[in-house]
């Protein structure tokens, strides 16, 4: 007569390959245990039923809760640990900082002005003044909208890209200020023409469809959307919900700009976050990597 395997095995049998030591059997899908099997027919009156067999579960993988890109974590970092070094600095040491690294239009007009620096301040302080920033306040504000745009270009583009491309941003905010305010005496810092600049890049792809704000993914689906070829300026122009995106731009920063001069406050350099956010418009091609 054919031997008939009992399945599952006996609770008094060593597993499979001789190991002796004993795990706790459970249900596969775990729970509450219900009846156990029936004995198999070829067992003698009085065997125990057999138990049912161990399963080994693996824990469900889990996805992370928050990732940023390192380049953005650098980036806030950067600006908070120079934050943090400036609120040390005495009223003279500050202006000392102000003096050296951000930017001043007055420093390439011909006046009796001295800025320190020469030649060399004279091309640093193009990107070194987007790591200064007037407050606790005004760096927080930045950081956020740096997570919320930076992010998506940071993906897209990898960090030595995005840094670079995040430097060119803020020379062209540096630039666009300068040749509205030649001569002015008024120091500019902050990131907001760099940013700007990323909030421009990530209008270029992120509203085409299958694009990362047009997509509803799924676990570990998310990199394809950063890596679909981006559309041409004119047809990005065409795209009514990035249309919509640069419009409401626009009008926020001169609305912002304009009021916070009309008001006497704090002035906004919105003409940097133009130079900026055109910079990142119209030069995005040359730094994205991924083939049209």
């Amino acid at each position: 007569m054919t031997h008939v395997p009992r399945i599952p095995p006996r609770e008094d049998e060593p597993p499979e390959g001789g190991e002796e030591d004993r795990r706790e059997r459970r249900r596969p899908w775990g729970g509450r245990a219900g009846p156990a099997p029936p004995p198999h027919p070829a067992d003698p009156p009085g065997t125990p039923p057999p138990a049912w067999p161990a399963v080994d579960r693996l824990p469900p993988a889990r996805e992370p809760a928050f990732m940023l890109p390192g380049a953005v974590v650098a980036m806030i970092a950067l600006i908070t640990v120079v934050q943090v070094a400036c609120s040390t600095l005495s009223y003279l040491q500050d202006l000392q900082v102000l003096a050296w690294f951000a930017f001043i239009p007055v420093r390439y007009a011909e006046t009796f002005v001295q800025l320190p620096g020469g030649i060399a301040a004279d091309v640093w302080t193009f990107a070194t003044y987007a790591l200064l920033h007037g407050s606790w306040i005004h760096l927080i504000t930045n950081a956020v909208w740096l997570v919320a745009f930076g992010a998506a270009v940071a993906r897209r583009f990898g960090g030595l890209r995005f840094w670079v491309f995040s430097a060119a941003a803020a020379a062209g905010g540096a630039a666009l200020h300068l040749l509205v305010h030649w001569g002015d005496p008024v120091p500019v810092v902050g990131a907001s023409a760099a940013i700007s600049g990323q909030m421009a890049a990530a209008a270029r792809f992120v509203f085409d469809a299958g694009g990362p704000l047009r997509l509803r993914q799924g676990p570990g689906s998310g990199d394809a959307a950063f890596r679909r070829p981006a559309r041409s300026l004119a047809d990005t122009f065409r795209n009514r919900t990035a249309v919509v995106f640069i419009a409401l731009w626009f009008f926020i920063n001169l609305a912002v700009g304009l009021g916070s001069s009309a008001a006497g406050g704090m002035a906004i350099a919105w003409e940097a976050h133009l130079g900026g956010f055109l910079v990142g418009l119209l030069t995005f091609r040359f730094f994205d990597p991924v083939p049209r």
